[in-house]
């Protein structure tokens, strides 16, 4: 017999694990037992007892073999939220921070970021932020390299997100993260089915991001392959707009792609070549390393992005 959703609430109170909490948490971002155990250090029967554990607590599967890993029931998925937020305030409750009041502040932190960091991380940061930091504000600059680094210097911008480290030895370059490369194509392509093979990859017209540094042209152009380029666009965002609507294809960041995926009619596929993972870098000039308040900004940044 299914048990009352009242005695439910007394078992999540008085006797379950909270150590179970991240692993929940690691579960849902990963859909994959294996990834969740190595993301958690812990071997694969710890993570299945733990599940296990989960399911008899709460009387409810949570997470279901799909065909891209374990799949989140309803029940699941309306705890994640929560579970998130809980775990980002105990890690940021148990922090040691005296000089830095974040509860009561009403500074604004200026940040400059590109399209990754704007779909990734910022949700995460801002929400995060209504919990703790309620009074603090976020003033978001678009990063343009040098030009970020010019008002770092002059102390207009606090901080930035980039995929490449600083040159100037008056920056610090902290690698927060890293994040792996997918294709995305519209739900119904005619010409694309389970898998993406090679051929189909090079040959399907391409939505590329227009920048100076084509990394993905570079490591093709090393096996002597091209891609067939057919669009140029300044934003991540132009990709799943473009490519719901066509046959194009376009090759971005992993959890840039997942996210896309939730609001617009695409699919995401694994690329026949396997690109090697690319970091993401929090960047600041050397005469914020001791303040308070930037010290507080730059440990929010780098929990959050290591849950990601």
């Amino acid at each position: 017999m299914r048990r009352s959703r009242r005695f439910i609430d007394i078992v999540n109170i008085n006797n379950l694990d909270l150590n179970l909490l991240k692993v929940f948490d690691a579960l849902y971002r990963e859909r994959n037992l294996t990834r969740a155990a190595a993301k958690l250090c812990l071997s694969q029967p710890a993570v299945s007892n733990a599940l296990s554990r989960l399911r008899d607590a709460l009387d409810d599967p949570l997470f279901l073999r799909a065909a891209q890993g374990m799949g989140p029931t309803p029940r699941a998925r309306q705890l994640a939220g929560p579970i998130q937020q809980a775990l980002d305030l105990i890690q940021n409750g148990l922090r040691e921070n005296t000089q830095f009041d974040y509860g009561t502040s009403t500074r604004t932190f200026v940040i400059g970021v590109g399209d990754y960091g704007e779909a990734v991380i910022l949700p995460r940061l801002t929400d995060w932020l209504m919990k703790v930091a309620p009074q603090v504000r976020i003033d978001i600059r678009a990063e343009h390299g040098g030009q970020i680094e010019e008002e770092m210097k002059e102390g207009r911008v606090d901080f930035a997100l980039d995929y490449f480290k600083s040159r100037d030895p008056r920056f610090i370059s902290e690698h927060l993260m890293n994040d792996t490369l997918v294709s995305m194509v519209r739900l119904d392509h005619p010409q694309i089915g389970e898998h993406l093979g090679l051929a189909e990859y090079l040959a399907l017209p391409h939505v590329i991001l227009r920048q100076k540094k084509a990394w993905i042209d570079t490591v093709l152009n090393k096996r002597g392959l091209a891609r067939n380029i057919a669009i140029q666009v300044p934003h991540f965002l132009s990709m799943p707009l473009i490519v719901q609507n066509t046959d194009f294809i376009c090759t971005l960041p992993k959890r840039m792609a997942s996210a896309y995926a939730e609001s617009f009619r695409v699919r995401v596929l694994k690329t026949p070549i396997a690109f090697e993972p690319f970091p993401v870098f929090g960047i600041w000039h050397e005469s914020m390393s001791n303040d308070a308040g930037h010290q507080w900004l730059r440990n929010a940044f780098r929990d959050l992005c290591q849950r990601l």
